[in-house]
């Protein structure tokens, strides 16, 4: 299933069994989490959910993030990818999550003052103390993949991105070359098609936008977007929610869309994405773009 539960929002114990089963229920079997979710309380919420529900942690993946440092400088935060950091954060997760390994651990922003070889080395003793299965990165474009791939030796097979029907720069700036509005995409051009070439999964986060388009519109462009979401998903026989991820999902990227409702509801209506996606017609998918930008693509 190209759907994956983003547990930021997991905060209270009942509400996040709640979510977490009806994600289970619907085909989801991805849980993404970040060390900083929560200040680590979602980390420990969704433990206790594991511990509630015996032999589930066997068939989910769990994945986590780490790397950025809230109040890590004065004034702000920091990024922090140096090997001491990577290996402590991961056994503070896996304290949380009540279990001895993740699925996969993303780096979770850029930081200026990594070392590649510092990375790998911390990688390679995850592995080999059976704490990590697989690698990845979030927030990152193709030229920074491109420099941590120079050492890293297990393969990075994810990118989690924001990237959705709202947040469509990745997906514009492969439309905008030789038009004078490329510049403002320049920073992420060609990150969807490196990511493709080299086998990596993109995974979208913020993916439903708040439920701009889906019952909280926050201005006249999301209205006019909402109505036209509404309509199809009428003539496909769905929810707006699916036809918004339909929308993404249909992108040749194979794009895993990280959904982070709370609200078991909005998590059913999420269900027919991929099948929204194989039904969506060109003309519908571009009238979808053309709405949420509220001008015509050049």
């Amino acid at each position: 299933m190209r759907l994956a539960y983003g547990c930021m929002g997991l905060a209270d114990l009942e509400r996040a069994d709640a979510a977490v089963t009806t994600a289970y229920e619907i085909g989801i079997r991805l849980f993404d989490h970040a060390d900083i979710y929560g200040g680590g309380t979602s980390e420990s919420v969704f433990g206790e959910v594991l511990a509630r529900h015996l032999g589930l942690r066997d068939e989910i993946e769990i994945q986590t993030k780490c790397g950025i440092v809230l109040g890590g400088a004065e004034g702000g935060n920091a990024y922090d990818l140096s090997r001491e950091h990577l290996l402590r954060s991961v056994d503070d997760s896996l304290a949380r999550l009540g279990t001895d390994h993740v699925d996969r651990l993303l780096l979770h922003r850029p930081d200026p003052l990594a070392r590649p070889a510092e990375i790998a080395d911390a990688f390679d003793t995850l592995v080999a103390e059976g704490k990590v299965a697989a690698f990845g990165v979030s927030n990152m474009d193709a030229t920074q993949i491109g420099h941590l791939r120079t050492a890293v030796r297990q393969p990075l097979d994810v990118n989690q991105l924001e990237l959705g029907l709202h947040h469509r720069d990745l997906i514009e700036a492969g439309v905008l070359v030789n038009h004078p509005d490329a510049t403002s995409y320049t920073p992420v051009a060609g990150t969807l098609e490196r990511c493709i070439d080299l086998g990596i999964t993109v995974q979208a986060y913020g993916a439903l936008a708040q439920g701009r388009y889906t019952g909280r519109p926050r201005g006249p462009e999301d209205e006019a977007t909402a109505v036209l979401v509404r309509r199809y998903a009428d003539a496909l026989g769905t929810t707006p929610e699916a036809v918004v991820l339909g929308w993404l999902l249909k992108h040749p990227a194979d794009i895993v869309a990280v959904i982070g409702t709370t609200d078991p509801g909005r998590i059913r209506a999420c269900a027919d994405a991929e099948q929204v996606a194989d039904a969506m017609t060109r003309r519908q998918w571009w009238s979808l773009w053309t709405a949420a930008r509220d001008k015509p693509v050049p």
